[in-house]
């Protein structure tokens, strides 16, 4: 197994691996360390199953079983199908507008998610270049460049986080295949509250845990005042020097960390410029301190 980091703020590339095989101990320890080193992991040139995918993202955690319900493998609620393709019956094969905008997922949920893994099987291509890259801020640097005041402002605060605020975004806009949100979809996911500043399980260092697409409000202060520390926070993730972005291959899987990140999908590919992705949701289950040390 070669790592190769970008050289960026976020982003390695892992090689000589083959993740449809089960991974001993010591590999997975190595990928756990490098997720929280690096944030985004990237493993080209990879061809399973759904079977093995989904077993390969059960070592990080519990996979989550998204709250909208629609759009999985077949036998495999836990793992989603992102894609704007149609099929010969002239339904959607996936889900055509995910991730599309700033935020973290689970975020909204009690539970959090330690990452995202996503395995590349059709990526739209323009002129023999891939587009659709999906973007990445680092919320490690962007904690450690805030000014001091402003951790001590933040440090025990806690902000209120709404899965309804990004669906409703993302329903609204022109061309959207989403229904609103039943009454049953909100109330397994009703608003929860989340630390502004978290420990990240993986490095043991401070991480800015909000973003545009969830965060509602600072909870128990006034509201003028928290829209424009909610507005300082989501202008300050969009440093130039936190930015990575990743370019996809057919074969790619990526893992990102999903507390030490935010992540935003660009959708500027056509419907003839097939896209499809299998996702698994890994819930922050294991205890990885432990793993890691």
């Amino acid at each position: 197994m070669k790592i190769i980091p970008s050289g960026q703020t976020l982003g390695a590339r892992i090689e000589a691996i083959d993740l449809a095989n089960p991974l001993p101990d010591a590999d997975f320890r190595t990928l756990l360390r490098a997720l929280g080193q690096y944030g985004v992991l990237c493993f080209p040139d990879q061809t399973f199953e759904t079977p093995d995918f989904a077993a390969f993202a059960r070592r990080f955690g519990d996979l989550e079983v998204n709250v909208a319900n629609s759009y999985h493998e077949p036998g495999f609620p836990e793992i989603m199908i992102l894609s704007n393709e149609i099929g010969a019956d002239g339904k959607p094969l996936g889900l055509n507008d995910a991730g599309q905008g700033w935020h973290t997922d689970m975020s909204y949920s009690r539970d959090i998610a330690l990452a995202n893994i996503l395995h590349a099987r059709a990526v739209p291509m323009r002129h023999g270049k891939s587009v659709g890259e999906t973007q990445f801020r680092n919320m490690h640097a962007a904690y450690e460049e805030l000014p001091d005041e402003m951790k001590h402002t933040l440090e025990g605060r806690t902000a209120t986080h709404d899965f309804e605020k990004f669906w409703e975004v993302m329903r609204l806009r022109p061309g959207s295949r989403r229904a609103k949100l039943t009454e049953e979809q909100r109330r397994r996911k009703p608003p929860v509250s989340q630390p502004l500043v978290r420990i990240h399980p993986l490095t043991g260092r401070k991480v800015l845990y909000a973003n545009p697409g969830y965060t509602m409000w600072i909870d128990g202060m006034d509201r003028h005042e928290s829209d424009l520390i909610l507005d300082y926070l989501f202008r300050h993730q969009e440093r130039a020097d936190f930015l990575y972005a990743h370019h996809w291959a057919v074969g790619d899987v990526l893992i990102w960390d999903n507390i030490g990140t935010v992540h935003n999908a660009v959708a500027d590919y056509t419907p003839q410029e097939h896209r499809y992705m299998r996702r698994a949701q890994v819930m922050a289950t294991l205890d990885y301190p432990a793993l890691v040390a």
